[in-house]
């Protein structure tokens, strides 16, 4: 099997270690975890108008008065 060419960490561009692929070292694989779970990155969500139209779950409806 060909081995990939060692692209630089995201983190520091260090050249990435085997163990931490495709980080240099743990602690560049920590600061990109804390980044994470602190919510500097982020996926892009596009409201979807459809989700509109489904019925709420009975859970989830409002309550009858």
């Amino acid at each position: 099997m060909a081995e990939a060419p060692n692209k630089p960490c995201p983190i520091c561009g260090k050249p990435a270690a085997e163990r931490y692929r495709p980080f240099c070292s743990r602690r560049c694989a920590d600061v990109d975890l804390n980044r994470w779970l602190s919510g500097v990155y982020s996926v892009p969500v596009r409201a979807d108008e459809e989700a509109d139209d489904l019925p709420l779950a009975p859970d989830q409806a409002p309550p009858r008065e």
